[in-house]
């Protein structure tokens, strides 16, 4: 006879070391749309989980075009530093996501950026925070971010 094992499964719960990021679309005040590729889908019939990087990465990329100014490879100098997801949804095909991104925190040399994943039907699906660092290519080093990016986030999403 094979005993029979009864186990209580508890999910591990990581101590959060900095504040969870918060659903607040109002303060998003800058939206872009996604669309959910078919080849986004993984065998789980949703899409694979790195793709959240790439919505941000578009979301954030039209930030910096509006905001910004530039829509040029050369236009961008700064470069990711660190990033941190959250999946609150399946994200499925086909769909339009609204990714919301604003600066949340503003430094002399790095920002952070926060994301809002929804779905059509206004579902959070991702949620998530990148930092980045202001770059000097040619160098190859860490630069000082200029005073006219710092007043047009500034003006668009501050005052931090």
């Amino acid at each position: 006879m094979v005993p029979s094992y009864h186990l209580d499964v508890v999910p591990y719960q990581k101590k959060r070391t900095h504040s969870p990021v918060i659903h607040a679309e109002a303060t998003f005040r800058f939206h872009h749309p996604v669309a959910v590729r078919f080849k986004d889908v993984d065998v789980g019939g949703h899409a694979h989980h790195s793709h959240a990087l790439v919505y941000f990465e578009e979301a954030r990329a039209a930030y910096w075009r509006t905001v910004i100014g530039g829509g040029h490879q050369e236009d961008i100098d700064y470069i990711l530093a660190e990033c941190e997801i959250r999946w609150r949804g399946r994200v499925l095909w086909p769909q339009e996501l609204s990714v919301g991104v604003r600066v949340s925190r503003l430094g002399k040399k790095h920002f952070d950026m926060t994301y809002e994943v929804l779905g059509e039907d206004g579902a959070v699906l991702q949620t998530g925070r990148t930092t980045q660092v202001m770059y000097d290519y040619e160098t190859s080093s860490v630069k000082a971010m200029s005073d006219e990016i710092r007043a047009a986030i500034e003006a668009f999403d501050g005052p931090f």
